[in-house]
């Protein structure tokens, strides 16, 4: 994978997470859906450590040139 690609796969990760981050606050709110927030919030901070992981690749590597 080049860095482009890393920070793309970033980028999507990040995106699950924000989702999963919006189910978490509906939830929340809804008394009915409380007991889903834990699996919400593991699934969130998978996503979220995916993320970092493939950002902090991608700072790793050294860019190329156009």
């Amino acid at each position: 994978m080049n860095q482009q690609q890393l920070l793309t796969e970033a980028l999507d990760a990040a995106r699950q997470s924000k989702a999963l981050a919006k189910r978490i606050e509906d939830a929340a709110h809804n008394g009915d859906s409380m007991r889903e927030i834990p699996r919400y919030a593991a699934a969130a901070t998978g996503w979220a450590d995916t993320a970092r992981a493939f950002a902090a690749i991608a700072a790793a590597l050294p860019e190329k040139e156009a």
